[in-house]
């Protein structure tokens, strides 16, 4: 793969005028490669807001894996409405495919808090290209349901929370994908449009599916950057939506975003959600993260009480997440650190 060399965004003096600071800010942009749009918002409101290389607000944007922490957020709701349990048994639930392959215990021990903490059994590692669960060797298949279920099992030893060691794992949140599929009312997209976008006002999105219609729940959600930060206003907010009603409680926001995995990338993991550290000028700030190929990020800054979107095209190249991370550092630099922050 392509190794681009790492650009840098320094944060600007202290004191810069609106229109200055709104140039540097699309200097950034169109200097970052592949990048299509970043999005800041403060209280409630827009900071920063701004297109390139052709998107603009109606643009619906693919993040790639940033689409797992949807999932995430389905799932979520499920154990709240009462369909599903942390504890579930996944193949349990997916009997409708059975027989399935290199079954056995070890297979019918994982649980759905397995698969949102990419801590299952499955022998499936995207970041290792001999492994049989690598994402790569779904996408051929006709059916990803079927070769995700027949996946072999590896040995792994649970910790003190219960969980296995981290393996990053899209199979596994196919499988998620499809046991929503056959527990919530209506399906699986019915269920998102009514319980997630309808009440955060999202009105426009594309899933994809697999050659045989499967709706992919692993990655490549396409929405719009401000609905990207709809969601994760509305986990800044305890699970609470624009019209004040709770979407999620707060005790589902909290198991979502709760550090169950450390990861060998220096950052942690919750369930379907990453954890990172930005050290701004003005302190040491923790944000949860949705995160895609190309460096697509969206965060939830709880500290500063703010959520930042960037969307990227930058596709399978090596880099990508380390410039948006100083992309975004210098971002939230320029407008959270200043005397005139808002």
């Amino acid at each position: 793969m392509l190794m681009l060399p790492l650009l840098t965004w320094a944060a600007p003096n202290a004191g810069l005028a609106p229109a200055e600071l709104l140039e540097q800010d699309r200097a950034a942009l169109e200097a970052l490669p592949g990048a299509t749009s970043v999005l800041l918002q403060r209280h409630g409101r827009v900071v920063v807001a701004l297109y390139a290389r052709g998107a603009d607000e109606g643009t619906l944007h693919d993040t790639r894996s940033a689409g797992k922490s949807v999932t995430g957020l389905l799932v979520a709701a499920a154990v709240q409405d009462g369909l599903l349990r942390r504890d579930t048994p996944v193949f349990d639930g997916l009997q409708d495919v059975q027989p399935f392959a290199n079954d056995g215990p070890a297979k019918r021990g994982i649980v759905v808090e397995d698969l949102l903490t990419m801590s299952s059994a499955l022998d499936c590692d995207d970041n290792q290209d001999g492994s049989p669960g690598n994402e790569e060797g779904m996408y051929p298949q006709p059916r990803w349901l079927r070769w995700a279920a027949d996946l072999p099992t590896r040995a792994v030893t649970r910790d003190g929370q219960g969980l296995g060691p981290f393996a990053y794992c899209t199979a596994g949140v196919v499988l998620l994908g499809q046991l929503l599929e056959r527990r919530v009312p209506g399906g699986l997209e019915a269920y998102a449009r009514r319980r997630l976008f309808a009440p955060l006002r999202i009105t426009q999105w594309q899933w994809p599916h697999s050659p045989q219609g499967e709706t992919m729940t692993g990655g490549g959600l396409r929405l719009k950057t401000r609905d990207w930060a709809a969601l994760a206003q509305m986990l800044l907010r305890q699970g609470a939506g624009p019209d004040g009603g709770a979407l999620l409680a707060p005790e589902q926001v909290a198991a979502l975003l709760s550090v169950r995995r450390p990861t060998p990338f220096g950052m942690d993991y919750g369930e379907l959600f990453w954890r990172r550290d930005y050290p701004l000028r003005c302190g040491l700030t923790s944000a949860w993260m949705m995160s895609g190929n190309g460096g697509n990020h969206v965060l939830i800054l709880p500290a500063l009480d703010a959520v930042a979107v960037l969307t990227r095209q930058a596709y399978n190249q090596r880099g990508m997440h380390l410039q948006s991370f100083q992309f975004m550092t210098g971002l939230l630099e320029r407008h959270l650190c200043g005397p005139a922050a808002p």
